[in-house]
């Protein structure tokens, strides 16, 4: 370098996986919201978060857990980095939200699931421990339990390994 300060792409430092930073939120139902991830290990993914273990464990959210049309506002504040509600010193950033156990599945990523692991109709159901026929109505459009979810996204981390 010369003593001139330089902010070119190729001199900049980049050290671990980048953070999380959210690029939109729309609220689902009960204290579920869909995200759209701008950075971070979900960069480009769309997916439903249930944000309750973050709202029952904090007294600061107490008017939200009680007022269902003023959770339902959230938008992306800070470029990104935090959810937040109009009129409220609240927030959660997106760093704590990225951490969140992922209870939430679509029928699309149960279908998925049992793709990528390669399991049958009879091998999921004996796996989970539920009739045959419960997991062809997951497969299809019947919602997920979260106990099923967390159980799913176990197996899915288990057959990666």
């Amino acid at each position: 370098m010369n003593g001139t300060a330089s902010t070119a792409d190729e001199e900049m430092v980049v050290v671990g996986t980048p953070l999380p930073r959210i690029e939109s939120v729309e609220f689902v139902d009960g204290f579920q919201v869909r995200i759209g991830w701008k950075e971070g290990k979900r960069a480009g993914q769309i997916e439903v978060v249930d944000l309750a273990p973050a709202l029952f464990n904090h007294r600061l959210f107490a008017p939200l857990r009680s007022d269902p049309d003023l959770f339902s506002r959230v938008f992306v504040e800070h470029w990104g980095s935090a959810l937040s509600w109009p009129g409220r010193d609240m927030e959660l950033s997106a760093e704590w939200i990225d951490r969140l156990p992922r209870t939430a599945m679509s029928n699309d990523d149960f279908r998925q699931a049992m793709d990528t692991m390669r399991m049958t109709l009879d091998g999921m159901a004996v796996t989970l421990g539920i009739a045959r026929r419960s997991i062809a109505e997951y497969r299809k459009d019947k919602p997920i339990p979260r106990y099923l979810a967390l159980a799913v996204r176990q197996l899915q981390q288990e057959a990666s390994k």
